[in-house]
C-alpha cells in the first residue's frame, strides 16, 4: 500500500488536478474534505471528456468530474479480497480507509511489488 497519497478536493480546480497526476506519474486519486474523509475518486478515465468533447474545463473542479461514492477497503481487510477486486474490476487502484480516512491506496504495481518482495525474493 502507498501511505504517501495524493488526494485532491471537491473544488480543486481540474486542471490543476490533471497536472497532479501527471506530475505523479499516477492515473487516478482519492477525493477527500478537509479532514481527509473520502468523498470520491478521480481518474483519468473521467477527465479523458476533455480531450474529445468542445468544452474547455474553464471555471471546472473535480467535483465536476469524479466518480462518487468512491469504492474503497478498510484498512483491515485481507490483501486477497483487495486482489480478487482488482482482478473482477477495470481498476487500477482502490483507496484504503481507516475510520472513513484515506490512510492509502493499493493499486495493481503494489501487488506486484508486495508478489517481488514475498515470493521472488524468499527463495
Amino acid at each position: 500500500m502507498t501511505k504517501d497519497v495524493i488526494t485532491v478536493k471537491k473544488n480543486t480546480p481540474i486542471y490543476e488536478a490533471i497536472e497532479l497526476m501527471a506530475k505523479h506519474d499516477i492515473s487516478g486519486m482519492p477525493v477527500v474534505n478537509g479532514n481527509m474523509t473520502l468523498t470520491g475518486i478521480l481518474s483519468e478515465k473521467d477527465v479523458i471528456i476533455l480531450f474529445y468533447t468542445n468544452e474547455t474545463g474553464k471555471n471546472k473542479t473535480v467535483e465536476d468530474f469524479m466518480t462518487e461514492p468512491a469504492i474503497y477497503f478498510d484498512e483491515n481487510e485481507d490483501l486477497v479480497s483487495v486482489c480478487d477486486f482488482l482482478t473482477k474490476n477495470i481498476f487500477r487502484r482502490v483507496p484504503v480507509t481507516s475510520k472513513g480516512k484515506v490512510v492509502g491506496v493499493i493499486s495493481v504495481r503494489d501487488v506486484l511489488e508486495h508478489i517481488i518482495r514475498t515470493k521472488v525474493h524468499k527463495s
